[in-house]
């Protein structure tokens, strides 16, 4: 089916046909993604931030923690976090602790667009469910260990 999709007949063994299937099937997810967040005018690593944000909450992040567990790493998160604070969406202050540091924070206005966000989410992914629960366990699992170094 992918060599359909992508227009090409052979390739050089499987492990070429599955790095192409992941990146291809990578930007496929991340299209469908895009598309749902493109209403409430976030980027998809926008989403990815409030996410990380929200999962600490009430506890700052600094912006280094954030690149850290970031999907798609960025060396560009201070210009990402700009965008988030015009919104309202996020707060950053300096660190009470050490004056070089910036703490960020979510506001319930970001809290209250990931409830938005969500079920919308939820509901997207229903062309996830060709894949029974236990084949998608697998996969993650096969996933992770193709990770392991």
């Amino acid at each position: 089916m992918l060599s359909k999709e992508i227009k090409q007949k052979h390739f050089e063994d499987s492990y070429q046909s599955m790095t192409i299937n992941i990146l291809y099937t990578s930007g496929w997810l991340k299209r469908k993604i895009q598309n749902t967040l493109k209403p409430f005018g976030i980027t998809h690593a926008q989403f990815n931030v409030l996410r990380i944000l929200n999962g600490k909450s009430p506890d700052p992040c600094n912006p280094s923690e954030i690149i850290e567990v970031m999907i798609e790493k960025m060396s560009d998160v201070t210009r990402l976090l700009d965008r988030l604070k015009a919104k309202g969406l996020i707060n950053r202050c300096i660190c009470e602790h050490n004056r070089r540091k910036v703490d960020v924070y979510i506001t319930e206005q970001g809290k209250q667009l990931l409830q938005e966000i969500t079920p919308i989410l939820r509901k997207s992914r229903n062309t996830l469910e060709h894949l029974t629960l236990e084949e998608a366990e697998q996969l993650s699992h096969l996933l992770d260990k193709l990770r392991k170094d």
